[in-house]
């Protein structure tokens, strides 16, 4: 019970929190523009005839601003993710690039396929490209592996305890660029370069991250605890 008790919870850092709303209000101005190109795509279904090259090309911009606001809603999660202990709230905030790609296309898809302006061939062309586009949208919105604070909670303290396993203090480095952490800061990956930092395996997660530890220091660890365990053997002997 005190080690399920001592077990490290995920917190995303206040610096990471500032990045994950910066990225989430310009996701969100994304879906709005690409909103906006939905509505101006309507509009032209009410010219008789219908400019194609103009609905095409609104079809296209809301594509593309689609795709823009979900990877940048994506990018926030993972720097600030929601817990699964609402699950309401856990899916929406994972999958709402997918919800808002539907909105940004399915009225569209419909109006174009009813639309009266319009000959068959017209309809073939504009509703097939607009039907890609949401198919391509939504797929691109959904999350299909989406994090969460528990996920990131179970991560830290299975790593914690690999630490462990390889006799090793909980305190590892980090480089500013990097995507992996260090067992020790004159690691050849890391040894000169600026702003390396150190500290646990929890806060490599919550201020940069890192999800992984270098295979060279890890290899260098394993060698170390084989050595040291053989000498042992030694002695006893």
């Amino acid at each position: 019970m005190a080690e399920k008790d001592a077990q490290k919870i995920f917190v995303a850092s206040d610096e990471n929190k500032g990045k994950a709303k910066q990225f989430r209000i310009f996701a969100i101005l994304a879906f709005i523009i690409a909103i906006g190109f939905e509505v101006l795509a309507i509009m032209q279904l009410g010219n008789n005839p219908v400019k194609m090259a103009w609905l095409i090309g609104f079809i296209i911009a809301d594509l593309a601003f689609a795709i823009t606001g979900s990877l940048l809603w994506k990018k926030s999660n993972r720097l600030d993710p929601a817990s699964e202990k609402n699950q309401f709230k856990f899916f929406v905030q994972n999958q709402l690039g997918m919800i808002l790609s539907v909105i940004a296309f399915l009225p569209l898809v419909i109006l174009i396929f009813t639309n009266k302006n319009m000959t068959g061939k017209q309809k073939g062309i504009a509703g097939s490209i607009a039907a890609v586009a949401l198919v391509i949208a939504s797929v691109v919105g959904i999350d299909f592996n989406p994090p969460s604070v528990e996920k990131y909670t179970e991560e830290i303290n299975a790593q914690t305890d690999a630490l462990k396993e390889l006799d090793l203090a909980d305190n590892v480095y980090w480089s500013k660029a990097g995507n992996k952490y260090h067992i020790t800061e004159d690691c050849y990956h890391i040894a000169d370069r600026e702003g390396v930092t150190n500290g646990t395996v929890k806060e490599s997660w919550e201020q940069k991250g890192i999800s992984e530890l270098c295979k060279t220091c890890k290899k260098k660890a394993e060698k170390e605890k084989t050595e040291a365990s053989d000498g042992l053997l030694d002695l006893t002997q």
